[in-house]
């Protein structure tokens, strides 16, 4: 009897019927064992010796295999071609054996790049030993993760709490991410214009063309650097009289692309099809390990996780008979096309994806395939069949055309497809395309036909406008290239990569493109400040290279392992002395700009809500947040942008002193709140109070708590009708109230220690749109303060109740205390001074009734205003 083991239970199934009654074939679902998640699991000090542990779910498939075992003389491990397959099959022989199952029984190891029926047969009929250099690989990449997340994490932990783990790859990752972030924030844009003319030939044909030459120089991109100069050009073109000067045709070759590496499919999937990376790679392991057709389940595309191009030699000559049968012996070239990678460190161990049969056709799939199936399927065989078909033949034309004073010279471009080749079925998509001259488009412009010598009249001139771009942010695909260019990350490693960078919030996706969020950043300024050979791209990639070389059995894994371990536990050591202050003062220096933008590019650290204290980075138990240096005076806080809130997580922050009940976070169907419990038996409900937006969770503790719990709360009397002003939260978050009229708060002030000037300043600016400019100074006779305001009509002076409009065409920028009091005095003058209206008369009980009346019917029609409420949400 003979047992064979695999992956997956789809794949199992699939080869149970490829090999008949003799062969039992189960699953392990994927990997077995690995490392136990806790410090000393890699102890290097005892030659890197590991302990592993049996993965939570894996017991019962380990029980199943030997179960299969019983009576068994052959073992055959079946996972998949790669090293992470290699390593599944060392960690299921080396479970068995521990356990006594394999007495008396043979291992052998088999591998296929598609499950197909001819594939497994042939590769059960050629076993092999397992690689123990792929082995060695595996170990010393595990071992490398596990010693940098377990001892480079609690470092984070210790200076930056709230600060998630760090990955070796992951954090090269992120750099990466951040550092566009930077490139784009430090961007200045240029201001650039280009001149089209249209010209017409003899025949009334129109030729467009670009100014490529000005007073007899070429023009450079920023010639023309604004309007004046390039109207300045343009009546230079319009007074000029053309000829052609020259006619340029090449026709040029272009060739298909390779068939895709992991790579490159999930960076076409994600440009055509919108997929993730791990959405890519879940559709092509369902192609992988089989649909059925026809009744008989079948692999339809090669092995998905691959850096290799190379096709098998039977699939080539499949390729060109399909291409010859569907398309014509134009398109088949006259040799097959052979492909070797341009990536850093590729193994070309497997074949490139491709499909297991490519007389298999889209279309012929359709009523079997799932949507998403039948998309990648189509791009896989596209590309594939693509990649073995004749070149594109393109003319392209370029024609001069020169002033007769040799003072203006234009050009004109464009092209045309001669033979279409290899675009007939397939054309590779492009990142970021840029798109400043239109270049791109004057290429796919067709010209009609033209002569050397011919006159050519000036039917428009076009100044255009142009500004340059910032370099756009990563998407999916172009960071999967990236890292690819760079020599970081493999195959199967670059799904995951991105996924872990979203699941700790590190970045987020926004329009398909990545943007770091503050937390991603702060640890990226953290690891570049202090271990900043261990995100270096070029250091990491030599990382991987040397870890490539041990697969190969060029070097021990251990050597590896010593050689790296003795440098960063070195790095580690250093950081133990490193104070809190100056990891802060590091990351607040360096974030600056990102933290506290002014409008002119620099820092505003000017506090919003004491207007005098200094804004800057502060820890607090649960991570880093933005403070007021005059803390405690001014309260003022404001959260990172970190789109993730683990602190926000139901947590009990203490006892309220005065009744003893407990006080919790917690988190309801409208968002996060605070709540007070009510004493066991007690009939009234727990009191509850949302969070103001802008407050971030890690920051509420029990004061904060019992603050909002006392909502509203009285701010102070206000100066002109002594009438009391309140702070709350309500229905529409953080508010103040005064005289039945509520405003307000704006982002970013505290409900819990907003004063009284601000919020009679608030509640003045509500009326009528009014806005606080700035104080004048104190008035001479009053001693209160003169103010300067902008209304609905203008521009205007106050103190206390009096009010005076400044003069017409008088700038508010230039009024002083002295102005402003005499055009309040002879506002005064003219009894400007607001009177006191007569009580209104008092309304007959009739009218009392109606209003009331009419009242009711309005609230229950759901037509009065809403004013905010307060209470929990």
């Amino acid at each position: 009897m003979n047992v064979v083991v695999v992956e997956s239970p789809t794949k199992a199934s699939t080869i149970g019927r490829y090999l008949g009654p003799d062969f039992t074939v189960v699953a392990s679902y994927g990997h077995v064992r690995d490392l136990l998640p806790k410090d000393g699991s890699v102890r290097p000090d005892d030659a890197f010796a590991m302990d592993w542990t049996v993965s939570d779910g894996a017991e019962k498939h380990i029980g199943a295999i030997g179960k299969a075992l019983r009576g068994a003389d052959r073992l055959f491990l079946a996972t998949d071609p790669d090293r992470e397959g290699e390593a599944i099959s060392w960690h299921v022989r080396d479970e068995l054996g521990r356990r006594g199952l394999l007495d008396g029984v043979a291992v052998q190891r088999v591998v296929f790049s598609e499950v197909t029926k001819s594939a497994v047969l042939d590769a059960m009929a050629a076993p092999r030993d397992l690689d123990d250099n792929l082995i060695d690989a595996y170990k010393a990449r595990r071992a490398l993760d596990y010693l940098v997340g377990f001892t480079l994490s609690p470092v984070l932990w210790r200076k930056l709490p709230g600060s998630r783990s760090a990955g070796r790859v992951q954090s090269v990752a992120l750099r990466l991410i951040c550092t566009r972030e930077v490139e784009i924030e430090a961007f200045k844009p240029r201001e650039y214009w280009s001149i089209e003319a249209d010209l017409d030939t003899p025949r009334g044909e129109r030729v467009v063309a670009r100014l490529a030459i000005l007073d007899g120089k070429k023009l450079g991109k920023y010639t023309l650097g604004d309007q004046e100069t390039a109207e300045q050009a343009a009546a230079l073109v319009r007074s000029g009289r053309y000829r052609i000067a020259s006619v340029e045709t090449k026709r040029v070759k272009r060739n298909p692309a390779p068939p895709f590496t992991t790579s490159t499919l999930q960076q076409e999937a994600s440009r055509k099809l919108g997929f993730a990376a791990r959405r890519t790679m879940q559709v092509a392991q369902q192609l992988y390990e089989g649909i059925a057709v026809d009744g008989e389940q079948v692999g339809l595309i090669t092995y998905m996780r691959t850096d290799g191009v190379q096709i098998a030699e039977q699939a080539l000559r499949q390729a060109r008979d399909v291409i010859g049968q569907r398309y014509g012996k134009a398109y088949v070239p006259e040799k097959p096309r052979h492909y070797r990678t341009k990536a850093k460190n590729a193994q070309e161990a497997h074949e490139a994806i491709r499909p297991t049969d490519l007389a298999r056709t889209p279309q012929s799939l359709a009523a079997v395939l799932k949507k998403d199936q039948a998309r990648l399927y189509e791009l896989i065989w596209k590309r594939a069949l693509a990649s073995q078909m004749a070149s594109a033949e393109i003319d392209r034309v370029s024609v001069d055309i020169a002033s007769d004073d040799g003072r203006v010279g234009l050009r004109a471009t464009g092209a045309t497809v001669a033979f279409d080749g290899f675009l007939r079925v397939y054309q590779e998509g492009r990142d970021d395309a840029r798109r400043d001259n239109g270049d791109d488009a004057d290429d796919e412009r067709r010209l009609p036909a033209v002569k050397e010598g011919e006159a050519m009249a000036v039917a428009d001139v076009t100044p255009n406008r142009h500004v340059t771009e910032p370099p756009p942010r990563f998407s999916e695909a172009s960071l999967v290239r990236r890292l690819e260019e760079l020599g970081i990350g493999r195959p199967s490693t670059y799904a995951s990569i991105i996924s872990v960078l979203q699941d700790r919030n590190y970045v987020r996706l926004e329009k398909r493109r990545f943007v770091p969020e503050d937390r991603g950043r702060i640890v990226t300024v953290f690891l570049e400040s202090f271990f900043s050979r261990y995100v270096e791209y070029d250091f990491t990639a030599s990382l991987e290279g040397r870890l490539d070389t041990i697969s190969a059995g060029e070097i021990a894994w251990r050597e590896v392992l010593s050689d790296f371990w003795r440098d960063f536990a070195g790095a580690v050591e250093e950081t133990k002395g490193l104070r809190v202050k100056q990891v802060l003062d590091a990351l607040d220096e360096t974030l600056g700009r990102h933290l506290f933008p002014a409008e002119d590019g620099g820092e505003d650290r000017r506090c919003p809500s004491c207007e005098d204290g200094r804004l800057g980075l502060k820890l607090g138990r649960y991570g880093p947040f933005v403070g007021c240096a005059n803390y405690p005076e001014c309260r003022f806080t404001r959260p990172l942008a970190d789109g993730g809130d683990e602190a926000a997580e139901p947590r009990t922050l203490g006892n309220d002193p005065e009744s003893g009940l407990p006080v919790a976070l917690k988190r309801g169907p409208y968002g996060l709140y605070v709540e007070r419990a009510v004493a066991e038996g007690a009939k009234e409900k727990p009191k509850r109070v949302s969070l103001p937006q802008d407050l971030a969770p890690d920051l509420v503790d029990l004061e904060t708590a019992l603050g909002l719990l006392a909502l509203p709360r009285e701010v102070g009397a206000h100066p002109e009708t002594g009438k009391p002003i309140t702070a709350g939260i309500g229905r529409f978050g953080a508010y103040v109230k005064h005289d039945g009229a509520y405003r307000s708060l704006p982002r970013g002030e505290n409900v819990l220690s907003v004063g009284l000037n601000r919020a009679v300043v608030l509640i003045a600016e509500k009326k009528g749109g009014a806005k606080l400019l700035r104080e004048l100074g104190a008035h001479p006779e009053g001693g209160e303060a003169v103010t300067l305001h902008t209304g609905r009509y203008g521009p205007y002076v106050q103190h206390r109740r009096l009010r005076a409009s400044l003069p017409k065409g008088a700038s508010d920028e230039d009024m002083t205390l002295e102005g402003a009091v005499a055009l309040l005095a002879a506002k005064a003058k003219k009894g400007g001074a607001k009177k006191k209206t007569a009580a209104p008369k008092r309304k007959s009980t009739a009218a009392k009734a109606g209003g009331r009346t009419r009242a009711k019917a309005k609230r229950a029609s759901g037509r009065q205003a809403d004013a905010p409420a307060d209470g929990a949400p």
